[in-house]
């Protein structure tokens, strides 16, 4: 059988029923959407803290730039972990019950941290919390983007980097907050962390009476409970609809065995589309994003910002990065994918070569200082508008079915220890050759980035999962 027929098949059928699912219907999927997020909004929260936190932790637990790097990558190290292993077990075990565990992690991480009394302590606890950030960015967006109707999976995808970023903001803005209050006190930077504790708990009691992904479920061959979940979030016909294309795809990737390494390296069309995968993941990476999000206060007091100031023209950072992601998740609805991401790099591009040149050309000041945090913030809207977003939302949507969680997996792998190994390295870079030609190196990442998305990245806007996987199939086979 022709698998371009299936693709053809595929959008006459569910894909262009008119969903007239009542009102309930659509407040039920708002809801799941809201509670699942929360991991987003941990895995933002999480990462943005340390931002402000470091410079009081540096104080209390005597941190030199190298074990600085190492409490900083450490999270993203266990993130690499976190990221394929939370893939695996969403895969074995179900998209709802690994997040459930993911919110016990992010609990126990936190608190640990929080209570943390040498530097040692800190690195352990801070990978524990990784391995939950890790998960989450997986397996959140795989929970999304099955459980989404095709004409709102972008949209309900990209709610959880919305929820990232809100995350990110609100760690920098307690963090001004708590430093402004209590910074004459010893220890505030684990008032800066505790917080984390609460969504935390919120995420946990929100997913005990959350549905289990229609797709897991039908790649388990339950079909009638897939029918079941759909049914709440789909009107009837459409659920019905549906459920035929996913359990048609499901005993064909049954047939092809689907599922881990071993099938991965012996379907050449799956290692083609791991490639593409591995590539838009360094893609999201390379553009330096979080040496902004994890080092932006101290970008800006080398800029020329006073410390207290920094931390608060930081939060300037954090509330672009939301709003950057309301327009991200408006496009998202009305452009397509590929040349949306195009875009962000060629922002993203230019505004790292601005702040390399203002640094470089500007004398320490308040011109220098101003300019380099207008240059941020113009990058954090390319990046939080449009290369962020449809990252996550395409690697949330191009891997077959049974292995879905997998492959994304995987892909954020290499994302998260791309991610590790600039965490680590930007420190010494600033220190060895300047902040100027260390932004320089990331432009050129950008040139290569954008080449790589032009000849390789798939479009995959407007298409149900089933048949982006039909044409996904045919286009690498």
């Amino acid at each position: 059988m022709d698998v371009r027929d299936d693709a053809v098949r595929a959008r006459t059928t569910a894909s262009t029923l008119i969903d007239d699912a009542p009102p309930a219907v659509s407040r039920r999927l708002r809801r799941i959407t809201v509670i699942a997020t929360f991991g987003g909004l941990l895995f933002g929260y999480d990462t943005g803290v340390i931002n402000g936190a470091l410079p009081y932790m540096t104080d209390d637990l005597g941190l030199t730039p190298v074990t600085e790097g190492m409490v900083t990558s450490s999270l993203l190290l266990g993130a690499a972990l976190g990221a394929v292993t939370g893939g695996r077990i969403s895969d074995a075990r179900g998209r709802r019950r690994n997040i459930l565990l993911l919110a016990v992690l992010f609990f126990i991480g936190a608190v640990g941290c929080t209570l943390a009394p040498t530097t040692a302590v800190m690195v352990v606890a801070r990978f524990v919390l990784g391995l939950a950030v890790g998960g989450a960015s997986v397996t959140v967006p795989v929970y999304l983007a099955e459980i989404s109707p095709p004409e709102r999976r972008g949209a309900l995808v990209t709610r959880n980097e919305l929820m990232i970023v809100s995350g990110q903001l609100l760690a920098f803005t307690s963090n001004a907050i708590i430093a402004d209050v209590g910074a004459e006190s010893g220890g505030v930077w684990r008032y800066m962390l505790v917080i984390a504790t609460i969504p935390a708990v919120v995420l946990w009691f929100g997913m005990l009476v959350m549905p289990e992904s229609p797709r897991w479920l039908a790649s388990q061959s339950r079909f009638g409970e897939a029918f079941e979940v759909l049914k709440q979030v789909r009107s009837e016909a459409r659920a019905q609809a549906e459920l035929s294309e996913v359990s048609a795809l499901a005993v064909k990737d049954e047939q092809e065995k689907l599922g881990g390494w071993r099938d991965m390296r012996a379907t050449p069309w799956v290692r083609k589309l791991m490639v593409v995968g591995f590539g838009i993941a360094i893609v999201q990476q390379i553009t330096g994003v979080n040496t902004i999000m994890y080092y932006g206060t101290q970008i800006l007091t080398d800029a020329g910002f006073a410390a207290d100031s920094a931390l608060t023209a930081n939060i300037a950072n954090g509330v672009i990065s939301v709003l950057a992601t309301f327009v991200g998740i408006w496009l998202l609805g009305r452009v397509s994918r590929r040349p949306m991401l195009m875009t962000g790099q060629i922002g993203t591009t230019v505004a790292l070569l601005l702040i390399g040149v203002f640094s470089l050309a500007l004398p320490s000041g308040d011109a220098r200082a101003y300019a380099v945090l207008a240059m941020t913030i113009s990058f954090l809207a390319f990046q939080q508008g449009a290369i962020s977003p449809v990252t996550w939302l395409m690697l949330s949507e191009i891997f077959p079915m049974r292995m879905r969680g997998f492959g994304m997996g995987v892909a954020a792998v290499v994302l998260w220890l791309t991610n590790f190994v600039i965490g680590l390295v930007f420190p010494s870079l600033v220190s060895g050759i300047g902040i100027s030609n260390t932004f320089f190196l990331f432009v050129v990442a950008g040139i290569f980035s954008l080449t790589f998305v032009k000849l390789y990245v798939p479009e995959t806007k407007g298409r149900t999962l089933e048949t982006l996987e039909a044409e996904l199939r045919a286009r690498f086979s």
